[in-house]
Order: C-alpha cells, then sequence, then structure tokens
C-alpha cells in the first residue's frame, strides 16, 4: 500500500468497520452513486491540498511591493503552511468525532474557499496572514480527513486510492507556482491568488450533496487514547521518525518559500522562481510511486535516506555557490532529496503492527514534525536578513541533513514499534 505523502495527522482517526459501507461479501466499499460521488469528492479534494500554499510563494516579493512588507513577513507566511497543518492535525478529530468525516470535508473545503477569497482582497498586510491563516486551516483539516475516507469508501482499494490522492495533490502542487506568475502578470497578483477558491469551492459543494444524503452519524471515527500515545512515545523509532519528518518538512517548506527570492536577489526573474518551484514539487510525483515501492522491498531503508540527504546537500550549496548556473541541476537535486517524505509515510505503516497503532504513531510523528518544521522558513528569512545574502541560511539548510540522517537511521531499523515500546518500558 502506497500511503498517504501529504496527509499531517490523518492517521490519528480510525473508522469502526460497521460504518463503512460495505457490499457485505468482500468488505470493499459499496460501488453504487454515492461511492462514484465520493471518489470525485476525494479527488477534487486532493488536488487542492497544496495549491493555497504553492501558489503564493512565487508572488511574495510582489505582494510585498504592494502591500509593503518585507522578507520577515515573508518568512512568516511560509511558516504558517506547516504550523496549521500540525495545529489542525490534531484538532480536526475533535469535530470529525463529533459531525463525521464527510461534514468535516465539507465545513474545511468551504473554509478554504472562502478564506482565499478573502486572501486575494487582502487590504493589508495582517489581513494577507490572518486569511492565509484560516485558508490553510480549512487545507489542515482536510488533510487530516482524506486518507480515513479512502478508507471508510474504498476499504478493498485503499492503494489505488491512496497513490491516485498522492499524485493529484502533487499535480495541484507543481501546477499552481507554474501559474502564478503568468496569471498575475496578465491579471494581477490577487487574481492570481484567488482562482484556487474556485476548485476549493467545487470540492466542497460535492462533499456538501454528499453529506446531505448521509446519516447525521455516518463515517464518525474513533481517536486513539492516551495510552496509546503514551506507549509509542517511548519508541526509538518512533523518534527516529519524528526527527527524519522535521528536518524533510523544514526543508520542504523552507525551499518553497525561498528559493524563488534566492532565484531573482541572484538576478532571476520572477517567472523563473515560480517554474522552479513547479519544477521542485513536480519531483514529487515520481517519489511518491518509487520510494514507497522501494521502502517496502529492503529491509532496512537507510540507504535511501542517506541517498536523499546526499543530493539534498547538492543542491543547496549548489545554490549557494552558483544560483543562476546549474539552477535546474540543483532544484532537480532539492526534489529528490525531499524524497524522505514519502519514506516516512511509509514507514509509519510498516514499522507498526496494527491500524491503531499506525494511527497514534502518524499523528505523534506529523503533529511534532510539522511544528519543528516551523522553524526553518521564519528563522531563514530572519537569518536572510542579518547577513545581507543567501549562502548563510543555505549552508545551514545544507547541515540540517545531518540530523536527518542520523534520525533516519533510527527510524529505517527493521523492527516494530510495539515491539521497540515494549523494550523500552522493560
Amino acid at each position: 500500500m502506497i500511503p498517504s505523502f501529504a496527509a499531517t495527522s490523518e492517521q490519528v482517526l480510525t473508522i469502526p468497520a460497521a460504518t463503512a459501507p460495505t457490499n457485505g461479501r468482500s468488505g470493499t466499499a459499496t460501488r453504487g452513486p454515492l461511492a462514484l460521488w465520493a471518489g470525485l469528492a476525494i479527488a477534487l479534494t486532493a488536488l487542492n491540498l497544496r495549491t493555497a500554499v504553492t501558489g503564493i510563494t512565487p508572488l511574495l516579493e510582489i505582494i510585498g511591493s504592494d502591500l509593503g512588507f518585507g522578507l520577515a513577513l515573508a518568512g512568516l507566511l511560509g511558516t504558517v503552511p506547516a504550523a496549521t497543518f500540525g495545529v489542525f492535525g490534531f484538532l480536526a478529530p475533535f469535530v470529525t468525532r463529533r459531525y463525521g468525516l464527510e461534514r468535516t470535508a465539507t465545513a474545511a473545503l468551504g473554509l478554504s474557499a472562502l478564506s482565499l477569497v478573502l486572501r486575494a482582497l487582502s487590504p493589508t498586510p495582517l489581513a494577507l496572514v490572518a486569511s492565509t491563516v484560516l485558508a490553510l486551516a480549512g487545507i489542515g483539516a482536510a488533510n487530516v480527513v482524506l486518507v480515513p475516507l479512502i478508507k471508510a469508501w474504498f476499504a478493498g482499494r485503499i492503494a489505488l486510492w491512496t497513490s491516485s490522492y498522492l499524485l493529484l495533490m502533487q499535480t495541484g502542487q507543481f501546477v499552481a507556482p507554474l501559474l502564478a506568475v503568468p496569471v498575475a502578470d496578465a491579471a494581477g497578483w490577487r487574481v492570481s491568488v484567488g482562482i484556487w477558491a474556485v476548485p476549493a469551492a467545487v470540492a466542497a459543494v460535492v462533499w456538501c450533496v454528499l453529506a446531505v444524503r448521509l446519516p447525521a452519524d455516518h463515517h464518525v471515527p474513533v481517536a486513539a487514547t492516551p495510552s496509546d500515545r503514551l506507549r509509542v512515545s517511548r519508541s526509538p523509532t518512533v523518534w527516529g521518525l519524528v526527527g527524519l519528518f522535521a528536518m524533510m518538512s523544514l526543508s520542504n517548506y523552507s525551499i518553497i518559500t525561498w528559493v524563488p527570492a534566492v532565484l531573482t536577489d541572484a538576478g532571476g526573474s520572477a517567472s523563473l522562481g515560480g517554474t522552479m518551484v513547479g519544477l521542485y514539487s513536480a519531483w514529487g510525483v515520481l517519489a511518491a510511486v518509487v520510494v514507497p515501492h522501494l521502502a517496502t522491498r529492503l529491509r532496512n531503508p537507510f540507504g535511501v535516506v542517506v541517498a536523499c540527504s546526499a543530493v539534498l546537500v547538492l543542491g543547496y550549496l549548489g545554490l549557494a555557490v552558483s544560483p543562476l548556473d546549474g539552477t535546474v541541476l540543483w532544484v532537480c537535486a532539492l526534489g529528490v532529496g525531499v524524497s524522505t517524505f514519502p519514506l516516512c509515510m511509509t514507514l509509519i505503516n510498516h514499522r507498526t503492527r496494527t491500524a491503531q497503532s499506525a494511527s497514534t504513531v502518524s499523528g505523534f510523528v506529523q503533529g511534532i514534525g510539522y511544528g519543528l518544521a516551523c522553524l526553518g522558513p521564519i528563522g531563514l528569512g530572519l537569518l536572510r536578513e542579518t547577513t545581507g545574502s543567501w549562502s548563510t541560511p543555505l549552508v545551514v539548510l545544507a547541515a540540517t541533513a545531518v540530523p536527518g540522517v542520523v534520525a533516519g537511521w533510527f527510524a529505517c531499523q527493521p523492527r516494530f514499534v510495539e515491539d521497540d515500546a515494549s523494550r523500552v518500558a522493560g
């Protein structure tokens, strides 16, 4: 099974088998009109999971010139995705336990669509930040519920639907920055930012139509218990996953936020910055397909961590030394280097014995990992303002590969979290 590449803490939820719509024979989801509608809603949601993030980063300097803010606030905007994904990864389960998965998805996408419109209309930097927080809060909640929805509606085709969701998410992630600058040049940055409210609104409408046709208590999930969280927190494997995920997420959001600024400061165009963010994101499609299969075939995939870390360092140092000569090579290296993201998602499943354990580990790893990743974009922006160049921030980013490799050593050990935690407790 290819696990989710982008979910935040979605697997802190489990779906009671009795609530899933099955055909009574194989346990697979009913293939009726409602299942087709659910499949459409899942696909539309996946396309929206990163457009609000990557669709604005190539425009930060343009927007900053218009609204009057600098690198520090741009760094804050780059921190918002990781922060909101982490926070709402913890909060969304409380909502889903009360209202169910489909209704939570409806509200999440609706909030995101409305907030993206408000972001496009922002008259001040404060309004821009506030609307961005709300938009990504909705996306963070959608991240949480999407994988349980796949489990609930398509229990017999989890691998197919998870792989499709992953590819659609990556498609949205790399298309948004490619369109950002051309649309802004043609119609202004507000239109470029605001257009992503349309697919979010369509997804919300589809979920709403589905939700009103279901009972109020349909697909209400069960959360992990405090004792489950305490048990996994004793595992060195889990803490290895936390460290690996945190360093990868820090790199990912720093790259998305600052690569356009690195290139424009070196004399490149805003269009080049958007294109390179798109190229970087496109590598996630290949990684999403290849890396999980490697992780399932290798008893200890630590070699993947080492290889990705080496390529990541190459990309950072290349940008630091020669940002406009070899730009494509350096950005491709960064895109390959963050392939430890799908590796982490795969290991969460393959280092746990039960679905409940995988759910608990997922919430623990991603909640803490995204929290630590918040330090990246804003910290690097402040470092750039202090030093006056991107050389030092890029070297710092390259250095984060070291704790990532150390954490990867523990994360990749071929043992189960349950056994690991029991040994530590004993």
